[in-house]
């Protein structure tokens, strides 16, 4: 019926696309814009108060909603575009942001502000440009984010923030748009008529608000996270990057009180920071170095916060994005006048009244203060990358001493001026607290601090501290140089060391390296540091200028390091470290006790050591290796074996030079008088190893399950390409918190046995077989260093040979001396029938057996090796030998070591018979003899080993002994981690050597 009335009426049977025809035509778009405006005008001017008229402030947001679909739709048409004309005649936006300041309601503000921003994307009609347009959007921004204003919600906020930061950007990119936003008021007028003017009114800064307002309400939102914060943010840097091309803003700038509220806003979020603090790691991500060792999580409490924890987590993040942005500021400032106003107010309030007074106030009584600073310390140095800002905070915190004069600058008398007035105000300031300024850096400074932390008891004091050191020296080092370090400036060509002395001191750092032990190709491990070495010294801040390659001959010097601040360190020059210097000492002292010490603080002293080395203006003969004054070479014996021809004889100068060569070839005599102390304390730790093998049973089999846990754990964390057997700490990705339930093994309250559960339990049989390797026998116990391990994962293997300390009886078991305790439920419920006897046959126990003596050994408490009991490494530099023969002999010797003890041990397990008690310590073997776990001698609680518990308890040795202080001591699971570590750092020794002889050219051939 439809169709024929329309038919009849001669009515257009297209009707249904009027409304398109319509929004096609302009006329017609025109007309229903005007209408809507009418319509909203209309409501408007009936309503005596939208905030209670529901139904008026519905009607007004939809015609808002309408007039702004209206403009995005003809924007999107070709011209003309009569809507977009209609709003610049009539100026439609001065009524709107009257609804929507006196509404008092979000929906008609959100629509308000959409509506002014698809004016100023529409870029017609100069809507940026106009002053009236300006003005109605700057007092409805102002009334909507006001101190009386309703907080808007997240999305409206984020809607104004936004609008601000386009504005902008129009300013960046059209300078002349900046006078319609900014307009200077003179205030100087009117006080010369008399008029009064209120002095709190100028504190509060409301005369430059009401100059500049869009910029005061960016400033609102600086400290804000997410889209608002970097809104803001951005929109701030563009005004302030635009300040070089106006000089009315430049002065304003200056004159305002931006930089006292940036630098009060990074005090106060510095101030939230915690004063007490512990470092720590979640229990499910404990970096398996960390598993492998003593370390206990440190106890938090209300006042001692937890590094790991979210909120301090929260509040650092925020504090250093704070940071980054000041260093934004500066980097886009292109004003000297408003970078010295920030630089100097972020010295005056951060600086000297925040960061000193808390490094003032650190120490490690209270409960971890001096952690917390120095760790805060160490991250603002680590974030930083302005030389301003680092100067700034190097120089007085190490109390660096100023510039005679300081460099006068180019900027305008009136900008200099607002600069000297503002000076003047932040000294009146400071003259005001006269509490604070009684110390100052020349009385206790960073230096002072750092070197009273590095003998502190507290270890993890021990270990920021050693962090913050590496972070100077590896980016800051031109400042640690004259202040940190006791160096001596090397004038002309020095002293180089000769090819033989150099492949001397590289073979003697291998050589220890090869007498701790294993069975991995350390070839390809050596070749991995060496290029992990190279990418790190080229890397190196000071190395960039001898590493980098002359692109031209005419232009030969690199540019300097760009300070616009005077009394920083230019260039580094070329030094050497003096051996008598006090943190060297400090260091060597912490590395002579490198067995016993934290991983973590091993580890960061390592760290340290190799960033001391790598800068590629300091020599290190004297103080890493021997001096080449020390070498002494023994008198050879040259016999003519042929005439020398004569001086003017063409092969002459040939022949000085070969005999050059053989001189520089020769190995200089291995004198103790002529090592630097690093190589004795270095030889003095492998000593040690050796004692430990000779002293811990199966120390060799525990030192290669323990390489192959980390390498297991890395083939584990995929998304992690850190090595775990490198010195980084790589995270674990769960920590099973599970006991073992087999009353054999110790509890470990480091996480070590979860830990190994966890880790060869999801890989089954991904543990590297060597079945074919003449020491067979340590796949057996590699297999069973924890008892998880499938019985079907084990049938794939040859039957292995039991290491002589527990002889294996495969007919009868129980004969072998296995108590019925040291088997493992996991063992007994696990696995599946094989052709060993399933889950019950005799090899399942057995190996269950040695994984609880295994876990028993590592658990026993040991010390330091008595120094008159370590035999010295031998090491014989007479003959020219290669590095892997004599790698070889010292790892062949090494291996054969522990014999002699096991038979000692086995000789007193013998003579003292069968009056002890079966329970003192795990036992293995048949019959009346059994084999004791020998442990270092001398053990200090007697308690501990059951040979000692009975007899010598009322002698006078052992009163001497109860009278004497107790010697420290670590598990033997913590020692074999920081001798996988000492390996480690040894490579890194000798490829930091070397690759510093070829890059720096440090080997003299001729």
């Amino acid at each position: 019926m439809d169709f024929w009335t329309r038919l009849l009426a001669h009515t257009p049977l297209a009707s249904g696309n009027s409304s398109k025809d319509a929004a096609r035509d302009p006329i017609k778009r025109r007309h229903r814009f005007e209408k809507e405006y009418s319509q909203l005008l209309s409501i408007w001017r009936n309503t005596t108060n939208l905030s209670h008229d529901i139904d008026a402030a519905e009607n007004l947001e939809i015609r808002l909603q309408e007039l702004t679909n209206l403009l995005v739709e003809e924007s999107r048409r070709p011209l003309p575009h009569p809507c977009i004309s209609f709003c610049a005649i009539k100026q439609i936006y001065v009524p709107i942001a009257k609804i929507a300041t006196s509404s008092y309601n979000e929906w008609i503000v959100k629509e308000a502000v959409l509506f002014f921003a698809t004016l100023i994307e529409s870029e017609e009609e100069a809507f940026v440009e106009n002053d009236a347009f300006s003005a109605s959007l700057t007092n409805l921004l102002i009334r909507i984010t006001g101190a009386n204003s309703r907080r808007l919600a997240t999305d409206t906020e984020i809607r104004v923030v936004e609008l601000a930061f386009n504005i902008t950007t129009k300013i960046r990119l059209d300078p002349t748009i900046l006078s319609a936003w900014f307009k200077t008021h003179r205030h100087d007028g009117a006080a010369q008529d008399g008029d009064f003017q209120d002095e709190r009114d100028k504190f509060a800064g409301k005369t430059q608000k009401q100059d500049f307002p869009l910029f005061y309400l960016l400033m609102d939102y600086i400290h804000h996270e997410g889209k608002v914060g970097d809104f803001a943010r951005t929109g701030l840097l563009y005004i302030i990057e635009s300040a070089s091309s106006s000089v009315e803003l430049e002065q304003w700038i200056v004159e305002s009180d931006l930089s006292t509220l940036m630098a009060t806003g990074l005090g106060a979020l510095y101030s939230q920071l915690s004063r007490k603090l512990v470092i720590d790691h979640p229990p499910q991500n404990l970096p398996p170095v960390l598993a492998f060792s003593d370390y206990q999580h440190p106890t938090s409490t209300f006042e001692i916060v937890s590094s790991c924890s979210p909120d301090f987590q929260l509040h650092l993040d925020t504090f250093l994005s704070h940071l980054l942005f000041w260093q934004d500021v500066l980097n886009h400032c292109r004003s000297v006048e408003v970078k010295s106003t920030l630089l100097e107010h972020f010295q005056v309030i951060f600086l000297q009244q925040l960061l000193y007074p808390s490094l003032l106030q650190s120490s490690d009584v209270d409960g971890g203060s001096s952690v917390a600073v120095l760790t805060y310390l160490r991250r603002i140095l680590e974030a930083l990358d302005h030389p301003d800002m680092i100067n700034l905070i190097l120089h007085y915190l190490l109390a660096l001493p100023d510039p005679a004069n300081r460099p006068s600058t180019s900027a305008e008398p009136a900008v200099s001026a607002a600069r000297k007035r503002k000076s003047l105000d932040l000294a009146t300031m400071m003259k005001a607290q006269t509490a604070v300024a009684d110390y100052t850096p020349l009385l206790f400074n960073l230096v002072d601090l750092m070197h009273s932390c590095l003998k502190s008891q507290n270890h993890q004091t021990v270990s920021v501290t050693l962090q913050l050191l590496a972070a100077i020296l590896k980016r800051h080092h031109r400042y640690a140089v004259v202040t940190l370090l006791r160096t001596e400036e090397i004038f002309g060509n020095s002293a180089q060391r000769t090819r033989g002395a150099h492949d001397q001191e590289v073979e003697f750092l291998t050589t220890l390296a090869g007498s701790v032990g294993g069975q991995d190709n350390f070839d390809e491990v050596y070749d991995s540091i060496l290029k992990d070495t190279m990418s790190r010294l080229e890397s190196h801040p000071c190395s960039l200028k001898l590493v980098a390659p002359k692109l031209s001959t005419t232009n030969q010097k690199l540019p300097g390091i760009p300070d616009s601040l005077p009394g920083a360190p230019r260039d580094v020059p070329h030094h050497t470290l003096s051996p008598e210097d006090r943190l060297w000492n400090t260091l060597l002292d912490i590395l002579a006790s490198f067995f016993l010490n934290p991983v973590e603080t091993n580890l960061a002293l390592t760290e340290t050591i190799i960033d001391l080395a790598i800068c590629g203006y300091i020599s290190i003969e004297g103080w890493l290796l021997r001096h080449p004054s020390k070498y002494a070479f023994e008198d050879d014996e040259e016999t003519a074996q042929s005439p020398e021809p004569g001086p003017d004889s063409p092969q002459s100068a040939e022949l000085e030079k070969l005999k050059a060569m053989t001189r520089c070839r020769r190995r200089p005599i291995w004198q103790t008088s002529s090592l630097p102390r690093i190589m004795t304390v270095l030889e003095t730790l492998a000593n040690q190893v050796t004692s430990y093998r000779g002293s811990i049973p199966r120390f060799e089999d525990l030192v290669q399950q323990r390489r192959e846990a980390f390498q297991t754990a890395d083939t584990i964390v995929l998304n992690r390409p850190v090595r775990a057997g490198s010195k980084t700490a790589t995270p674990m990705p769960e920590l099973a918190n599970q006991e073992d339930p087999r009353s054999a093994s110790p509890a470990r309250p480091s996480g070590f046995e979860g830990f190994a559960q966890r880790l060869l339990s999801e890989l089954g049989s991904g543990t590297p077989s060597r079945s074919g390797s003449p020491r067979g026998r340590k796949d057996m116990h590699r297999s069973s260093s924890n008892a998880s391990v499938t019985s079907a994962t084990m049938s794939t293997k040859p039957l292995p040979v039991p290491p002589k300390e527990f002889p294996l009886n495969y007919e009868t078991p129980s004969r072998s001396g296995v108590a019925a305790r040291s088997f493992s439920p996991a063992s007994q419920q696990e696995g599946a029938p094989s052709s060993m006897g399933g889950r019950g046959s005799p090899v399942a126990s057995q190996m269950a057996a040695f994984a609880a003596v295994d876990q028993s050994i590592l658990a026993r408490k040991v010390g330091l090796p008595k120094e008159q009991d370590v035999a010295p490494i031998p090491l014989n530099f007479k003959k020219v030998t290669t590095h892997s023969t004599a790698a070889t002999d010292v790892t062949e010797d090494a291996v054969e070591a522990p014999s002699t003890p096991q038979s000692k041990s086995q000789a007193t397990a013998d003579a003292q018979g069968e009056g002890e008690e079966a329970d003192a310590t795990p036992t293995v073997g048949g019959g009346g003899g059994r084999e004791t776990v020998h442990m270092p001698p001398a053990p200090e609680d007697p308690n501990e080993d059951g040979q000692e518990e009975e007899a010598g308890s009322g002698t006078p040795g052992a009163k001497a002994r109860a009278e004497q202080p107790e010697e420290e001591q670590a598990s033997v699971s913590h020692i074999i981690t920081n001798v996988i570590i000492f390996q480690a750092f040894l490579l890194e020794l000798a490829s930091l050597v070397q690759v510093r002889a070829g890059t720096f050219n440090e080997v003299r051939f001729i």
